[in-house]
């Protein structure tokens, strides 16, 4: 691994950030699951849709993708440039109208374009995607990478099949990764899994009188290139030449079919197990029995990462992931020994990476975040352009969790912070008011009644003005929350600005006890390579 090298964590659009911060020829693996509503109906997603969104309206966990005055200038942009990439969006829009499913896939080809200008020569990408949008995402695939260099469409099985009877069609339990190398010389090491020695053994495996455990394979060469001659009565292209063939015969390790038709005997190394292939049926999405689950509604489990980036990269390579959303790509690449760069388009990830990377290893791993504010003027910035974002930003110099965005479901709470102070173990609750512009001591006033309706211990106020002195007196007259467990008082009503937070204020509450706010991420485990063992390959005409 680079000595100097810093691992990256961007804040903004992956597009922007692709094209301004990462160098071509850099990066050794992509990664990327972006966001598509899968459990929207197939007439949804084809729908034609009048009117604009602005970029800024983009919120956490919700599907970006619409047919918006954004989607047609990135359209107009992709076209004009030329290419097999504007000839496939063209006939896209042909076929699907402007449509959402276009406006995905208009999105989508830049940004693949991008990547593919990012990866090494010997650079490898894998696409995550379901069955609703990856038949297009091939041909938009093929555009950009060629199809001489697609590799696999693994299927992955991300869930075990379930009843339903209101279910009219086969269950849906998989999704797609479409592999493709960037050249025809690609970085690859092949996996195998585990075997079960307790699994019936099939018609081609026999135990040899040396004791060892062969399987038969076909004697013939495949598409006739092999010397043809006579062999027990069969004229073919064979694997062996004839002086090979005797003495395989005399080393016993060829047998015979009924037919006659010779056989050899190859010997099967069980501790090694079977060479994956491209369907996956041994892993399972994370669940509540994983110990893997942060409350991320599109997150992936760690074996799958571990796979991929065990297959496709080496110690010391660099992954990108340019929709890191809770950062599971980031957190193998970390745990295997891979450099890292995670982008993604929302504060709410990025804190919650920053607290799954403190929670998993610590004070281990070195990383820039790159696009945060870290100034006054910056916070201003992002308050006067995206004020959901600037609560995202906010809440998270305090290790917060904001709460879901739904209109008028909030209650004028913003954010929630848990905490533990009693031996029993109950948890106490702050929550949090972000104010992005102009406030005042009605804010503070509407803030406590809130808090006293939620029961909650403590209060916050976080502001970009400084506090007006009724503000303080308003916050001073809430009293104090008294901490039975640790003998300590905190003021029950705070009020924090984003110039104390950038200077490293916090909350003043009973914390030696642990922050539950954000679900922990597991400690750091050792890899789990001990049943899908290695074996480099390299291969003149494929991988290297």
């Amino acid at each position: 691994m680079e000595s100097d090298w810093k691992n990256k964590l961007y804040y903004g659009d992956n597009l922007d950030v692709l094209r301004r911060h990462v160098p071509a020829e850099s990066v050794d693996l992509v990664y990327l699951d972006p966001p598509f509503n899968s459990n929207a109906t197939y007439n949804v997603l084809f729908a034609e849709q009048d009117g604009s969104r602005a970029a800024a309206q983009i919120k956490a966990f919700e599907d970006t993708w619409r047919w918006d005055e954004a989607a047609a200038r990135q359209y107009e942009e992709t076209v004009e440039a030329g290419g097999q990439v504007s000839r496939a969006l063209q006939a896209f829009r042909t076929l699907l109208g402007e449509s959402n499913m276009l406006a995905y896939l208009t999105m989508m080809a830049p940004r693949l374009v991008e990547l593919r200008r990012v990866l090494k020569p010997t650079g490898s990408i894998y696409l995550h995607c379901d069955p609703t949008a990856s038949h297009y995402l091939k041909l938009l695939m093929d555009a950009v990478f060629g199809p001489e260099n697609y590799r696999n469409e693994v299927v992955w099985r991300r869930t075990r099949g379930h009843n339903d009877a209101k279910i009219t069609r086969f269950g849906s339990i998989h999704d797609a990764l479409l592999y493709y190398s960037k050249n025809a010389i690609w970085k690859f090491n092949r996996i195998f899994s585990s075997r079960d020695p307790n699994a019936p053994r099939t018609h081609d495996l026999c135990l040899h009188t040396d004791g060892k455990l062969y399987r038969k394979g076909d004697c013939r060469a495949p598409g006739g290139r092999g010397p043809r001659y006579e062999w027990h009565g069969f004229v073919h292209n064979w694997r062996f030449t004839e002086e090979e063939a005797r003495r395989l015969e005399s080393e016993g390790r060829i047998v015979y079919s009924k037919s006659g038709m010779p056989r050899v005997l190859r010997e099967v190394d069980l501790a090694r197990g079977f060479q994956l292939q491209d369907v996956w049926v041994d892993i399972d999405a994370p669940n509540s029995g994983s110990g893997e689950l942060l409350g991320y509604p599109t997150q992936k489990p760690e074996a799958l990462l571990e796979r991929i980036i065990q297959a496709s990269s080496n110690e010391g390579d660099l992954v990108l992931d340019p929709f890191c959303g809770c950062g599971t790509t980031i957190a193998v690449a970390q745990r295997l020994n891979r450099r890292w760069i995670g982008i993604d388009i929302t504060h709410l990830a990025i804190t919650l990476m920053k607290h799954r990377l403190r929670d998993t290893f610590g004070d281990a791993p070195v990383y820039e975040v790159i696009g945060e504010p870290v100034s006054l003027p910056d916070a201003e910035v992002l308050a006067s352009s995206d004020p959901y974002q600037f609560q995202w930003w906010a809440l998270g110099l305090v290790g917060a969790r904001p709460v879901e965005q739904k209109k008028g479901a909030d209650q004028g709470i913003d954010g929630r912070l848990y905490f533990h102070d009693e031996a029993k173990g109950k948890t106490k609750q702050i929550i949090l008011s972000v104010k992005a512009g102009k406030t005042g001591s009605p804010h503070v006033d509407a803030l406590r009644g809130v808090m006293e309706k939620a029961q909650a211990e403590i209060g916050v106020l976080l502001t970009m003005q400084e506090p007006t002195k009724p503000m303080k007196e308003a916050a001073a007259s809430a009293g104090f929350y008294s901490s039975l467990g640790w003998n300590t008082k905190h003021p029950r009503l705070q009020i924090l600005t984003v110039r104390e937070l950038l200077e490293g204020k916090k909350i003043d509450y009973p914390s030696r006890m642990g922050n539950v706010t954000f679900k922990r991420a597991p400690r750091a485990r050792e890899s789990g390579a001990k049943e899908l063992p290695l074996e480099a390959q390299g291969e003149r005409d494929g991988p290297l």
